[in-house]
């Protein structure tokens, strides 16, 4: 049996970014990945945008007091588009009147955003919102930063540990996993897709999330170089998005189809919608498909992430739930998650984020 002050279950980046907080304040921490090695399912296949205006409040909160950490050699700037037709122009003055959206936004006439991305049709774009502060992240070197300090402060990160059961006694949770024992005051649940399958074994009610599979495809960019510099476009209902790549460009019907947990791969009918979708509104000539692959997107019932102790068994933490954002977030996530396992105030640099909103307790 080995002892610690907290189990994480889940190596992706929610597990390891509360993981790497929890050792910076001289927890003891033993990480549980049931894969081989951490990453292999939602961290591995992120789009990999930091955007300050995509997701509902919580979620733009939680982005922003991100940045400074990701602004630390993890990105680098992107041009960003919501492009909107004449029928959706409505919906693009909307959510650009919202507070923080056009704080960090500029709206654009059609003209202006064909100019940005040149193979835009004319014929489709009426309107579009520029992001102010967009950036790509390198999801890699992020999750692997985190997995060092994880290490270097005396933590553990044990693969091939796919938790089989969990139980509280005499003030601990005893944890099988991978056919070794632990216990420790706390189990944080950062499972993802898995989260509601990890409680189930914890003996905790689910709180019934929602894994939803995500579809990108890779195919090449137009020969006469016309959007080798495009910015990332969505659409602003977001039926689809698409960015140019070292000569490739990634596209995706911004899919959410419902999924039990697994290893995700993609249907060939959603590549087919993702490039209908984008040929409608750009003019991009698509031979061939050189890769595709698909991610679970996992939400709370009301798509906004999950983070505190459930309060039906003293210890069990919830940290799951980050849809389709938990990359952006993972600074700020991990930072006031760390601070709530540990009975802390939350880091000052993150008061806008009210711990309230993303308790579990709001489903009991």
């Amino acid at each position: 049996m080995q002892d610690t002050d907290v189990i994480v279950v889940g190596a992706g980046m929610a597990g390891a970014s509360i993981a790497a907080e929890l050792a910076a304040r001289s927890a003891r921490v033993i990480v549980l990945e049931a894969e081989d090695a951490p990453g292999r399912h939602t961290t591995g296949r992120s789009a990999a945008l930091f955007s300050e205006i995509y997701g509902n409040e919580v979620i733009r909160a939680l982005t922003r007091a991100s940045r400074p950490h990701l602004a630390d050699g993890f990105m680098t700037p992107r041009d960003c588009l919501h492009i909107a037709s004449a029928e959706q122009l409505g919906r693009l003055e909307a959510f650009a009147a919202l507070q923080d959206v056009a704080g960090s936004s500029r709206r654009l006439s059609a003209q202006e955003a064909l100019a940005l991305c040149p193979i835009l049709r004319p014929d489709y774009v009426a309107g579009a919102l520029a992001e102010l502060n967009a950036y790509d992240i390198d999801v890699d070197a992020l999750h692997q930063a985190y997995l060092r300090q994880i290490r270097a402060l005396g933590g553990q990160v044990v693969c091939d540990a796919g938790l089989e059961r969990a139980e509280r006694a005499d003030g601990a949770w005893r944890v099988r996993a991978g056919g070794a024992d632990y216990a420790a005051p706390v189990l944080v649940n950062a499972a993802g897709a898995w989260g509601d399958v990890v409680a189930a074994r914890a003996g905790i009610a689910p709180l019934g999330l929602e894994p939803k599979r995500r579809t990108i495809a890779i195919v090449p960019a137009p020969a006469d170089g016309r959007c080798d510099d495009s910015p990332f476009v969505v659409d602003v209902d977001e039926q689809f998005y698409f960015k140019a790549e070292a000569g490739r460009i990634m596209l995706s019907p911004a899919d959410e189809t419902p999924s039990d947990p697994c290893d995700a791969a993609p249907d060939e009918l959603d590549v087919a919608i993702a490039i209908d979708r984008v040929q409608g509104a750009a003019d991009l000539p698509v031979t061939r498909v050189l890769s595709s692959w698909a991610g679970l997107r996992t939400f709370a019932p009301d798509r906004t992430p999950v983070l505190g102790f459930d309060g039906a068994k003293p210890g069990f933490f919830w940290c799951v739930g980050q849809g389709g954002y938990g990359i952006q977030t993972a600074p700020a996530m991990g930072r006031l998650g760390a601070a709530l396992v540990l009975g802390e105030a939350p880091p000052e640099a993150l008061g806008a984020v009210d711990p309230a909103l993303l308790s579990p307790v709001r489903f009991r």
